[in-house]
């Protein structure tokens, strides 16, 4: 399987980073944009959507791993 990178900048993607654009912005969305580049787009802070992802996973969304990755 090919590695997702970011559209925007080329960075490989996080499995949460993929599945905060499909919540956010497109669900079948085949390319992707990672935290700083979304944070951009969406002209909030970084923390803001680190804070999303953390909401959806605890809601359960099952588009995110339901143990955080290490930063």
């Amino acid at each position: 399987m090919a590695e997702n990178l970011c559209r925007e900048c080329g960075k490989p993607l996080t499995g949460d980073e993929i599945a905060i654009y499909k919540r956010m912005v497109n669900r079948g969305a085949d390319s992707f944009l990672c935290i700083p580049c979304l944070s951009r787009f969406f002209k909030v802070d970084e923390a803001r959507v680190r804070e999303k992802v953390e909401h959806f996973r605890r809601q359960g969304c099952t588009l995110f791993s339901q143990t955080a990755p290490p930063r």
